[in-house]
């Protein structure tokens, strides 16, 4: 397990220095990889300390959850500045990982949902197992993404179906999502196909990704 940007073992990440890549793992006790403030944080400092030797990233999860999404009973509970300061740095973070010199993998099962979507969205490919659902139900909770979503779901599966999903909360499985463009492909496991593909410098060139502002 690595330090962060300012000397910290993280607590809700395992980082794994593999020679080609990195391999960035989000835990959590509960197994749903919530986005919590800590959470974003730790990612943010983390995926800014990688740029100084950048190589391949794959963000991933465990057998079930790729991310549930941002702690919602956390975020009910920050006001004021400090939920300007929590928007700002998901945004960054989101923006740091579409910025990132070196092609970043989101390998996704399970569950990949309202802010882990916007996670997943952020990286340059999604390689995601048959079982993956992918979903946004901020909006049917009176939450809308801050942290680029809006824009980058649009841009991969169209303006009716990111509507769908971002204000009637449809879900995608993973063959319907890779039919609309949302993922790449669909492997048994996808961080082997992830480092398959950086072995093969298969997405060599794919980092050209826009900045998102809420």
């Amino acid at each position: 397990m690595s330090a962060d940007a300012r000397g910290h073992a993280p607590i809700h990440l395992t980082i794994n220095h593999l020679g080609t890549h990195v391999e960035i793992r989000l835990v959590s006790k509960d197994e749903t990889n919530r986005l919590t403030l800590a959470c974003v944080r730790e990612l943010h400092d983390t995926v800014r300390s990688l740029q100084r030797d950048p190589k391949p990233l794959i963000l991933t999860g465990n057998g079930k959850f790729f991310s549930a999404g941002a702690e919602l009973s956390e975020i009910q509970e920050i006001a004021g500045s400090s939920a300007v300061d929590f928007a700002q740095m998901g945004q960054d973070l989101m923006n740091g990982i579409a910025q990132f010199p070196s092609t970043v993998y989101a390998a996704i099962h399970g569950y990949c949902m309202g802010g882990g979507l916007d996670l997943a969205l952020a990286c340059h490919r999604r390689i995601a197992s048959a079982h993956a659902v992918f979903g946004h139900r901020g909006a049917a909770l009176g939450l809308v993404t801050g942290w680029g979503g809006t824009q980058r779901l649009p841009r991969l599966v169209g303006k009716g179906r990111a509507l769908a999903m971002l204000v009637a909360a449809e879900k995608l499985h993973a063959r319907d999502a890779l039919a609309t463009g949302l993922i790449d492909a669909i492997a048994d496991d996808p961080v082997a196909e992830a480092v398959r593909r950086i072995r093969n410098n298969e997405d060599a060139g794919s980092t050209a990704h826009p900045v998102m502002e809420s």
